[in-house]
């Protein structure tokens, strides 16, 4: 199973939105092509948003880890803001310790088709 990471924590709702639908897009062509994938954001967004869960990362933070466990692989796509997230460095850092193989993924080019290490 692959990792989806992706920033999400915003001080501007639409912005949070539009990094959830971001994350839909791409996992959306990943299982398309046949990957397993799980997405945090994609997993959490929804279920937060209908049950008045805080979404934000220290909540998520054991959840996150276990699934990434689970792992084979870490892809970060890579959508502004993804260097300064407190969440995407936590979950690159639980990878490197874990010896996954982390790839980083263009949101832009990867809808095209193709895949940047």
């Amino acid at each position: 199973m692959i990792y989806l990471a992706s920033p999400y924590s915003s001080a501007d709702p639409a912005v949070e939105q539009a990094r959830f639908v971001a994350c839909c897009k791409a996992m959306a062509d990943l299982l398309a092509r046949g990957r397993h994938v799980y997405s945090p954001i994609v997993h959490s967004h929804a279920i937060c948003r209908e049950t008045g869960m805080d979404p934000h990362w220290p909540g998520w933070y054991v959840h996150s880890a276990v699934m990434l466990t689970s792992s084979a692989a870490l892809w970060v796509l890579t959508l502004p803001g993804w260097r300064e997230s407190v969440g995407v460095t936590a979950e690159i850092e639980q990878a490197r310790g874990m010896q996954l193989p982390i790839k980083y993924v263009d949101p832009v080019t990867y809808a095209a088709g193709e895949e940047r290490p």
